[in-house]
């Protein structure tokens, strides 16, 4: 499924009904979801996250922003929070299936339909359509008082929309949107009241660092008057510090731009070796709204070996190790399931249950869930006995040479399980749109050449799924082999039964290939999959006997 992400802010945070009718514009486009709402008081600001495909996304974008526009009246507006606008900013973020290139053109058909509106728009951060544009602060800059003189810039035309500072741009002030990596607020906990100390901290991590200051304690300024900076320690971190009386405790308030250019753990660890270096200890964090999960998995990944543990666990037991590593629930509770994107958003039916419900559900008369499902079931089997075995060989004593290696297959082996669990679903959703197909009206020429092509198409779709699930499948049989060559004696039995589950996964998952490509009469399509089928069939049936072979000389069975 593609998946965009907006976070647009807009100008209001006091008057509830208002908030409650403009986020009313955005759920009541279907196909998107709303996932989180903030409401600001002191800022008279408003946060909302929603997601969805982006042609839904982009539909509620505009429908959200026109909505604004008309209850909003910035002439009037007073709040702590910088802002330009009734929609002050409108980022839109990759999720899944979308790239930022993607994203780019989403906010430019977004501002281009905003413009038409008579709403002044300015493209930032990956959309802006000049280095000076790149920046949100450099274009908020003078805020919306100052937004008249802005437009009467040349400098500062909007890429869309009027120039004019007239009586609906009154109103509405501009609108700064545009593509960007998923932000993340981040909070690190320190044990002193006083705000200096932190932000010290802050000046010390964040990308732009400090000014330059000469033995009198003067800034040092260039020939063209501007302050000389000292960077940072952290790219893509902007930093400050405050006092939070709420807690009764300071904070280095933290705005990390890309967690992929700099890890979350990264920026723990840093805060933690700096407030060191002043006789503090940071005693925890906290994450402001939603996360990705992956920027969590990496942290739980990197605490366990510094721990000296395998990082080959599941996802849930990195995420846990993260939540405790970086003290996030120490101001309130961290919950997974209220606060990773992933997890709000996940539609696991069939893996979501217990194995006796799974069970009665493949035993009832509906065609779905059937073989596809279980194939994908004893791939994703064969993957978590593999990752046991190496799990179970990271920690025994005398075996440390190989630790690394066993962590390697650790780690593959816990996504290929988690990709199989997702194919189990898959599967059966591939079947309901064969069956939807079926069920299409065929009374006319153009209905029947209609339900044909939505035929062949599902048809395909239907016999891809399998065979993902060999492809996956597959790997859990290369990684038993690995397990069984050096893994732990003790677990040799664990190393072939899972081979023994990625052979009967890739065969039957071989049989659903074949059955969804008997509708399928044109040769150019349905002759690849079978080739490719039958490529993976012919590895597994050379590595299969000799797993077994490595398993039988070494455990002497």
């Amino acid at each position: 499924m593609t998946l965009v992400e907006c976070v647009p802010n807009f100008s209001e945070g006091r008057n509830r009904r208002t908030i409650d009718e403009i986020v009313g514009s955005i759920s009541a486009v279907e196909g998107v979801r709303v996932l989180d709402v903030e409401v600001g008081e002191a800022t008279n600001r408003t946060v909302v996250t929603f997601i969805g495909p982006p042609e839904r996304v982009e539909e509620a974008a505009v429908a959200m922003i026109l909505r604004a526009a008309e209850l909003i009246d910035m002439s009037s507006h007073r709040g702590a929070h910088p802002r330009l606008g009734a929609t002050d900013v409108c980022p839109f973020v990759p999720v899944f299936d979308i790239t930022m290139t993607e994203c780019v053109a989403l906010s430019r058909r977004v501002g281009e339909r905003v413009g038409a509106e008579g709403i002044p728009v300015y493209l930032y951060e990956e959309s802006a359509t000049a280095p000076h544009r790149r920046n949100l602060a450099d274009i908020r800059r003078g805020e919306y008082e100052g937004l008249a003189a802005k437009l009467a810039d040349p400098e500062w035309r909007p890429d869309f929309g009027p120039s004019e500072f007239d009586e609906r741009v009154r109103r509405t002030g501009a609108t700064v949107m545009g593509a960007r990596e998923f932000l993340i607020a981040y909070n690190v906990n320190v044990n002193t009241t006083e705000r200096r100390l932190a932000h010290e901290i802050a000046l010390n991590i964040r990308e732009a660092g400090r000014a330059k200051r000469d033995e009198m304690g003067e800034i040092v300024r260039d020939a063209d008057g501007k302050a000389i900076k000292i960077p940072g320690r952290l790219k893509a971190v902007k930093a400050i510090g405050w006092y939070i009386d709420e807690y009764d405790r300071a904070q280095v308030s933290i705005n990390l731009v890309s967690y992929r250019t700099t890890p979350l753990h990264v920026v723990f660890e840093t805060c933690v070796e700096e407030a060191e270096r002043l006789g503090l200890r940071v005693t925890g964090s906290e994450i402001i709204g939603l996360v990705p999960k992956e920027p969590l998995v990496e942290a739980g990944r990197y605490f366990l070996r510094k721990q000296g543990r395998s990082a080959g666990v599941p996802e849930r037991d990195l995420i846990r190790a993260a939540i405790l590593s970086l003290g996030l629930s120490e101001l309130s509770p961290f919950v997974p399931e209220e606060r990773i994107i992933e997890y709000i958003i996940a539609e696991e039916v069939l893996p979501a249950m217990t194995v006796r419900g799974f069970m009665k559900e493949l035993s009832r008369e509906s065609p779905a869930p059937g073989g596809g499902s279980v194939a994908s079931l004893a791939g994703a089997l064969g993957a978590a006995l593999t990752s046991m075995v190496a799990v179970l060989t990271h920690k025994k004593k005398g075996m440390e040479e190989i630790r690394p290696e066993m962590e390697e297959v650790g780690v593959e082996s816990q996504s290929l399980m988690e990709r199989l669990l997702r194919l189990i679903d898959l599967d059966t959703e591939a079947f309901d749109r064969v069956m939807s197909a079926i069920r299409m009206k065929a009374r006319t020429d153009e209905e029947r050449v209609e339900r044909e092509a939505a035929l062949r198409s599902a048809y395909l779709e239907a016999a891809e799924v399998p065979l993902e699930t060999m492809g996956r499948a597959l790997d859990v049989m290369r990684l038993a082999r690995r397990a069984a060559e050096m893994g732990n004696p003790s677990a040799l039995s664990d190393a072939g039964s899972a081979a023994i589950m990625a052979r009967a996964a890739v065969q039957a998952a071989a049989l659903n290939v074949r059955i969804n490509l008997k509708e399928i009469d044109d040769p150019s399509e349905k002759d690849p999959v079978l080739g490719r089928m039958e490529v993976i069939l012919e590895e597994v049936e050379t590595l299969y006997p000799e797993v077994m072979r490595i398993v039988n000389e070494r455990g002497d069975l």
